[in-house]
């Protein structure tokens, strides 16, 4: 019986172990996502009086943790009952990510007019009750747009273990998912309460030229300087993951890519950007197609 006991906790080291590796590979396959979430809602969650920072944050956080709560078991019964369907969201899933990369490319590239949040500054114009309105309607905006990001995490998570067993994949997509959450919104935290520490440390700072002074200004200019490279780095990350996602899973891709003799990074990214490219183009299309039919009509 002793035996039998030590044989089920050497099984479940095994198991647990097995998870571990997996649960990296799922966050290394999900680092592209996660870095655009994490840009994503570092610009979300600046723009408020530093006293609301952090409360607001919290409330993102809160969110994201439901969507997770609602996308998981959803996911879970797709992986058991339609592992097909599993793959397809994955494919619509990449197709969407490589158009969202293509999208911000062609942003930067071509001039258009950028409509700019009101920050929600107490000085402004506003009485209280308004910029509180103003609040909720960022918060809603950066939970919705956490909750497509979220699926996009879960369904990359669970597509690298869509072969094992259901208890595997729920361990493991739900400890991708724990991580998106803490590990993101954790590094938000810091990185919105930056500038802050800055404004903290040359404030304090009694004399001229000093260490702390010199740290506090760095603080502060560096903050607008790290929400653009993650922004960049997302971006560049959302169409690799798209060409990865491309060329594991569609045949034709796959064995196209394999004619080709290029480091496969380089790969992915070229698919990723054809798709996105693609994509895009074909919403432009639809666009200016259902704009034409509006004024008409």
């Amino acid at each position: 019986m002793a035996s039998g006991f030590f044989a089920l906790l050497d099984d479940i080291a095994a198991l647990m172990d097995d998870v571990v590796v997996m649960s990296k590979i799922s966050t290394k396959k999900t680092a592209g996502i996660l870095g655009d979430d994490l840009a994503v809602n570092a610009e979300k969650a600046t723009g408020f009086v530093s006293s609301r920072e952090l409360p607001v944050l919290w409330a993102i956080t809160k969110g994201s943790a439901r969507n997770k709560v609602i996308i998981l078991p959803v996911a879970f019964l797709l992986s058991a009952f339609a592992p097909w369907a599993i793959t397809l969201a994955l494919i619509l899933g990449a197709i969407y990510l490589a158009y969202e990369g293509a999208e911000k490319i062609y942003e930067y590239i071509v001039p258009h007019e950028t409509v700019t949040e009101q920050h929600l500054d107490l000085k402004a114009n506003l009485s209280k009750k308004e910029l509180l309105e103003l609040e909720k309607t960022k918060i809603k905006s950066a939970i919705f747009t956490d909750f497509i990001l979220s699926v996009e995490i879960v369904i990359i998570a669970l597509g690298t273990v869509l072969a094992k067993p259901i208890l595997f994949q729920i361990l493991v997509v739900s400890i991708v998912c724990v991580i998106a959450t803490v590990g993101v919104y954790g590094i938000v935290a810091l990185i919105v309460r930056m500038d802050d520490l800055g404004y903290r440390l040359v404030k304090f700072s009694k004399r001229e030229k000093s260490i702390s002074k010199t740290i506090g200004n760095l603080l502060i200019r560096a903050l607008p300087i790290i929400i653009k490279s993650l922004a960049v780095i997302g971006t560049i990350a959302l169409i690799l993951v798209a060409g990865g996602i491309f060329s594991h899973n569609v045949e034709y891709i796959h064995h196209l890519l394999e004619e080709i003799e290029l480091p496969t990074i380089v790969e992915e990214f070229i698919v990723g950007l054809l798709v996105g490219i693609l994509a895009l183009f074909f919403v432009k299309i639809f666009k200016k197609i259902f704009k034409k039919k509006n004024a008409n009509h």
